[in-house]
Order: C-alpha cells, then structure tokens, then sequence
C-alpha cells in the first residue's frame, strides 16, 4: 500500500506540540543558539514526531490535469494508464485543503470518511463491511470492492481513508484504548506492526486459522505474528530495493546507461555507488546532482540488514547497530563530497520539481518509488530513466502493511473472509497492476500480471521478475515499537548536513537525543 501523507504539520502544530511559543519553535529550526537545551531538545523531539513544518505560504505544486493519462505498468501486452503515486513513511506531499480531482488521483486517496465503525447485519442479513486504512491500498482503483460484492451479494464495503498515516495511527491508539469507534478491518502499517503485536495484540482476531502464513514470504509473516503463535494481520505490499537512474544525465557525464553495465558499477555497494557518483560530478551537467537525498541511501542501508533499531529483547540499540553507523557514515560522506542535492523526498516545492526538471540523477527505489518518478517527473521525462539492481544487489524492504480484524467488530467473521480474499494472490496481483505495489504473497509472482511485469516509462525494465528474485532474499529484519520515530530524526539530520552543512558529530548528537527525548 501506499503512504500518501497529506502536508507536513504548521509551525504553529510543532510549537503546540513541543509546549513553546510559534517563534521560540521558528528560532529553534532555524539554528538560532539562543535557545536554551531544554527548549531545543523540546522542539526537535516535536520535529521528530510531526515532520519539519510547512514554510509559510509555500509555492503551490504543479498537478497533472485529470486528462493526462498516467505513466503505468506494461503487463501481457498491456499498459496501464494508471500507476502508484507516492508512498512512505517515505511519504508524498500534499495539501488536503481544496485538492482537485487531479490531485486525489495523484495521491490515490479519498477525499473524506465513507466508514464509521462496525454495525451488525441489518433485518434482511446484509453487511457492510467496514474498512479503515491510510494512503493508497489500491482495493479501489482495482476494482476489488466490486468485485467481492459481486460474489457475495449481500455484502457492501465502505472504505474510510486517512491520506496521512501519521494521522492514522494515533486515532487508532485511541480507537483501541477506549475500545470504540473501530472498524471491521483496520490498516497498520510496518512500521507501527511491533508495537501492535506487542502491546495491542489482545485487540485483534488471530488470522492464522483463516490464512495461510505459508503462502508469504517468511519475514513479512513473522512480523505479524505473536510470541504465541497468534497472527494478527495479513501482509499487503512490500517494497523491494532498486536503484532508478536517469539515462540522459548518465550519457552526458559518460556513465554507462545499459542497466546491466550500471550494475556491474555498483556492484561492490554503497562504496561503488558513492565512487559513481565522484565520477558522474566531475562531467556533471551544470546544475545537476548524482542522487536527491542521502537519507534515502541511509534507509537503503539499514533495511538491508537484519540488525537496525531495536535488539530482539526490545532494546533500542541504534547508538551501537552496525547497520545504522555505516549508514550514518555512507550519508556524512554522501553530503561532504556534495553529491546529493540534499532534498526532502516528496516534498513537493523541492522534490517533485526537481524530478520534472531533470536535476537527479539517482533515486534509490523501493517497488512503489518507480510510480513516483514517474507521475512527478511526467510524460516529457519518458524514457529517460531505468531501473537495475541496487548496490551489491542488496536485498533490502521499505515499506508494506497489514490488514487486521479488531475483535470488538459486529462482523469478524465474514471480516476474516474479506481480509483472506484481499490478499490472495490474484488480488494482490491485481493491485500490482492497478498501481504498481508489489505483492507480499509469494503466490502472485507467478501470476502473468506480476511475472510478465515492465514500466514503459523506465525503458521496459522488468520489474515483476526483479523484485519478485530480491522479495525472497530480503533478511528478516528485528523491528522495534518506535523505528519510525527513529528513523525519521535520523533522516532529519542528515538533511541538515545536507542543507545546512551541519558538522556529523554535533548532528548525530542532536538525533540522538531527540530520538531518546521522544521513545523515553
């Protein structure tokens, strides 16, 4: 599924948060040393948890028109006009406030709540089945809502989406610590699925006698599941790692552009990716960067291994994690020798014009990012990216979610049913088609519409083939109740290196205390 999240918080929003005035907040995030560290710390622990705030009266973005088709995905014979339009916690930009039909097909989401709770069948023994989720799940856009009421008649599901998960999620918190206003299925995403698991397990049903674990790939399973044996969600998507790349920069600083010679470049890893991105600055076209943003590779990085945040006792350990330092390090090196253009990915007054004009060279791609290139870059960059392996063909997850079935529901039964149907294989493979987020169940690789898979828009690469080969090596990686919130503050201060040219020791010092300020 896709993460869309609608804007990034006010000043005012972290102000409040952080317990300062609008202007102490301001002078904080702008780098004033006259604050005191109490006040700082306050602020950055607010910034961590909302995001950095909107700057006043931004440029507004430039949105597709309802009738340009869309950059899609190429499958038997067919093109798909319609692709993925953002993702994240890793998230696209977007205001919600007055969003045209241009703009809701860019983010793929709802405009309002068509769901409220869960209500029993009425007198005649219809149900409506209720779903809440966040961003772009692509159950509409595929046609599946209709087409289970189709098989089951008396069943009607309304869907209420939340465009922004960091939205989501803390009205779930509440939905189920009071233990009211949940619906038949609720969306969770990775990055919250631990602390779910352990501490709100009791909330939901146990999936593992309506699923069959077995039919996915072994470490998305495992991350819903309870030290008992109890699964409490049923795996969407997954977000294998590529490495996308502009074939017209490439050619005119002397880089290869075949996508298997690219490869052979990175083959040795992020260092040889670095080294072709020494080699790309030294005939660079003026105004242009090897990468957008160091703290996408610093995620790369981290998610290729099994150890990242959190020891398997529940212990952050991110100080110490082998994976996070060389990250950290990769990144510092990364904004040091300039080769990042240091952006906000999907921000949409930096990022997305960026793209459209053609400044970045690379953009580390999870499956879902390829739709993102090319809806932001648009129809006059087509064919001038590809996609190949990542660096040393790492195998490496960003991204996914769950379904789950909270018990308190007047409808689990038939609940499990639908959650079973939506994530069966030639469900999940008619998502992938729809927009373009790969499948978590092993069964849909070999579907045509998945297997047979290329993006036009990317010189055809294949990309079903590619991810499905990388989906079943990924390492099954030990998450903790709070890795968004680290690796958020982490991914802020690398920005700031970038952005600021912000010393490496004093912005570790400042993620690490922020991260310890916010997860206690």
């Amino acid at each position: 599924m896709i993460v869309a999240m609608v804007r990034r918080p006010t000043l005012e929003e972290v102000a409040a948060r952080a317990g300062v005035g609008r202007g102490t907040a301001s002078r904080v995030i702008n780098g004033s040393p006259k604050v005191s560290a109490q006040t700082r710390e306050a602020v950055e622990a607010a910034v961590a948890e909302l995001g950095t705030p909107e700057p006043r009266n931004p440029r507004a973005p430039e949105l597709r028109s309802p009738g340009m088709s869309h950059p899609g995905i190429r499958s038997s014979g067919m093109r798909i006009t319609r692709t993925v339009a953002g993702r994240s916690r890793r998230t696209a930009v977007l205001a919600t406030a007055g969003l045209t039909v241009s703009a809701l097909l860019l983010t793929g989401c709802s405009g309002g709540s068509d769901a409220s709770g869960s209500t029993g069948p009425d007198a005649n023994g219809n149900v409506t089945l209720t779903i809440a989720d966040f961003g772009q799940f692509g159950y509409k856009e595929a046609g599946l809502f209709e087409k289970y009421h189709e098989l089951h008649p008396n069943i009607t599901i309304k869907e209420d989406v939340t465009a922004d998960e960091k939205v989501y999620y803390p009205k779930l918190l509440q939905q189920l610590n009071s233990g009211s206003g949940l619906s038949d299925i609720q969306g969770i995403e990775v990055g919250r699925i631990k602390e779910i698991v352990d501490t709100k397990a009791d909330s939901f049903a146990d999936l593992s006698k309506v699923i069959d674990v077995g039919e996915w790939v072994p470490w998305k399973a495992k991350q819903a599941t309870t030290a008992d044996g109890a699964v409490i969600g049923a795996g969407t998507d997954i977000g294998p790692m590529s490495l996308c790349y502009n074939t017209d920069l490439f050619e005119k600083a002397g880089l290869p552009t075949d996508r298997e010679e690219v490869a052979k470049r990175v083959a040795g890893g992020w260092e040889d990716y670095i080294e072709l991105g020494e080699e790309y600055k030294k005939k660079a076209p003026a105004g242009t960067y090897f990468m957008d943003s160091a703290s996408a590779m610093f995620n790369a990085v981290v998610s290729s291994n099994a150890q990242q945040y959190y020891d398997g006792s529940g212990k952050p350990i991110y100080k110490e994690s082998t994976s996070v330092q060389q990250g950290w390090s990769l990144a510092a090196e990364v904004a040091a020798k300039k080769l990042s253009q240091g952006l906000a990915q999907f921000d949409t007054n930096t990022w997305v014009p960026a793209l459209r004009k053609g400044t970045v060279a690379t953009v580390v791609c999870p499956a879902w990012m390829a739709g993102q290139i090319s809806v932001n870059a648009g129809e006059g960059n087509k064919g001038k990216w590809n996609i190949t392996t990542a660096p040393g063909a790492t195998a490496a997850n960003w991204g996914g979610s769950f379904l789950a079935v909270p018990k308190s529901g007047k409808n689990v039964e038939e609940a499990g049913k639908l959650v079973k149907w939506l994530t069966a294989p030639e469900q999940q493979a008619a998502v992938f088609k729809a927009i373009g987020v790969f499948p978590s169940n092993k069964g849909a690789y070999e579907l045509p519409d998945v297997k047979n898979a290329k993006l036009p828009y990317f010189n055809d690469a294949p990309i079903g083939q590619l991810y499905a080969d990388e989906a079943k090596s990924i390492p099954e990686a030990v998450l903790g109740p709070k890795d968004a919130v680290i690796k958020d503050t982490i991914s802020t201060q690398i920005t700031n290196m970038e952005q600021r040219g912000t010393d490496p020791d004093k912005a570790w010092k400042a993620a690490t205390e922020a991260i310890d300020k916010a997860i206690g």
